[in-house]
């Protein structure tokens, strides 16, 4: 295996590793928030339970992301140094920004978050949470913003072979800056709206079912009913600007060889990149051009399109694509069932002793349904993640730099040898992460107190504080 593959697979297992702890923090930063205020607002214990609990997901979840993003930043310098050669006037400030914001302001507020709740005035550590749920934002911000550039290049100039920024504003809000980053602000709350109501759902099962558990599996499985639906009108809408600035990457997910109208959408196929050709078809006529053009008998550009004049493909391997984008829609439609099936059943079930609508509305194989889909955003955004950057290849910066132009010239048995360490290190801290979060909720469901004072030591504080 020559070095730029092992490279793109070094890079990949990296940043598939790293982007599973941000997509949880820069979602359930604001899911604290809001459990915070609900607390200061009702003066209820359950909502500062739920806090309790899932500010140390948070923590955890924050510390494995910090430490591999600190990891994926070094390979630009040892296996893709022509990537900060060619366009590093560009990436390196908007990198910076996000350093300075995640340090500034997640690192520096996150200890007052996880220990000053029994330590400082209540109003400052709600502005903690806060700030570090703003950091969060902010710092996934500035990634999309590089990423989107990327993608869709705008304000610079070449400059013997350099590229150098002409105008900040439309290098930020580039083409598809909004829409990717609206696209993973709803992946990232999707994810942690399963990862709570699945969590949820076990410490229920097996007992713990008090109510910041109750108020936590309903907030999350409400959330989730509410956001699918905005996530596919911001997704069509994504799709739309992709068709517009990337079509060769739409060819790769619809599996379009050649430009056509009243193109059907490929239920199933499998991809033929030597005989540039599908085999065994399933589709639904018309649909695609429909879905991407809003006619039934819209044109769509094949991938025959994208052909370099001595034949080089100009397009990326077709069956990824392909492939990750419908596991990517196939799971988003499968949260969409389950989340709107559990709203409904928790909605119909009368009230309960407390005045509110229960829990007890689901019934066991619909928790344990939520317990199997505790890590399904993970999966919609890995696929959803593939589909992004394997469909902008050959280029690493579209239509200024490839991939090849910027790989690291070193023997491919040293990438080869790190690869598999950082597989084996990241395959390690995935099962730990996660026999972690397990362990966490059978040890609260017992009774046992986990965490930093949660409830009691916000309500004496409370008590504390003149006004309040």
């Amino acid at each position: 295996m020559e070095t730029l593959l092992l490279s793109r697979i070094q890079f990949a297992a990296n940043i598939s590793f790293h982007i599973l702890f941000p997509t949880i923090t820069i979602a359930l930063g604001w899911v604290l928030l809001y459990f915070k205020l609900r607390y200061h607002r009702s003066g209820e214990n359950r909502w500062m339970e739920a806090y309790g609990f899932w500010v140390k997901i948070f923590a955890l979840s924050f510390a494995l992301g910090v430490v591999s993003g600190i990891t994926m930043s070094f390979q630009f310098g040892t296996n893709w140094p022509g990537f900060m050669e060619k366009v590093g006037n560009i990436a390196g400030p908007l990198l910076a920004y996000e350093v300075m914001t995640a340090f500034f302001l997640e690192a520096v507020f996150l200890g007052i978050m996880l220990f000053g709740a029994s330590r400082v005035p209540v109003w400052l550590h709600t502005l903690a949470t806060f700030l570090v749920a703003f950091g969060t934002t902010m710092s996934a911000f500035w990634i999309i913003v590089l990423n989107s550039w990327m993608h869709t290049p705008q304000g610079f100039e070449m400059i013997d072979g350099v590229a150098h920024a002409t105008d900040w504003w439309a290098i930020i809000f580039n083409p598809s800056m909004p829409y990717r980053f609206g696209h993973m602000m709803l992946a990232s709350f999707l994810t942690v709206s399963f990862l709570i109501a699945g969590v949820s759902a076990f410490r229920w099962l097996i007992g713990g079912k008090t109510e910041g558990v109750r108020v936590a599996l309903r907030t999350a499985v409400f959330g989730a009913a509410l956001l699918i639906p905005v996530q596919i009108f911001v997704g069509d809408l994504h799709g739309l600007n992709t068709k517009e600035y990337q079509p060769a990457k739409v060819a790769a997910m619809e599996g379009l060889w050649e430009t056509d109208t009243n193109v059907p959408l490929l239920l199933f196929a499998i991809p033929d990149d030597e005989a540039r050709e599908n085999h065994f078809e399933i589709g639904v006529p018309g649909l695609a051009s429909f879905i991407l053009t809003h006619d039934w008998n819209g044109e769509l550009k094949g991938l025959n399109e994208f052909v370099a004049e001595d034949g080089t493909p100009l397009h990326p391997r077709v069956a990824p694509v392909f492939w990750s984008f419908r596991v990517m829609v196939g799971t988003g439609v499968l949260m969409l069932l389950v989340s709107w099936a559990a709203t409904v059943m928790m909605l119909r079930k009368k009230r309960d002793g407390f005045g509110r609508r229960g829990v007890e509305g689901l019934p066991k194989f619909m928790l344990f349904g939520l317990v199997g889909m505790s890590f399904s955003g993970w999966i919609a955004t890995l696929a959803g993640w593939y589909t992004t950057e394997i469909g902008r290849q050959p280029w690493l910066v579209n239509g200024v730099m490839t991939t090849k132009e910027a790989v690291a010239d070193v023997p491919a048995g040293m990438v080869l040898s790190t690869l598999l360490v950082y597989l084996a290190v990241y395959a390690a801290l995935l099962i730990a992460y996660i026999s972690v979060i397990f362990y966490l909720a059978r040890k609260t469901s017992r009774g046992e107190p986990v965490g930093p004072r949660t409830a009691q030591s916000e309500e004496a504080q409370l008590s504390a504080v003149p006004g309040e």
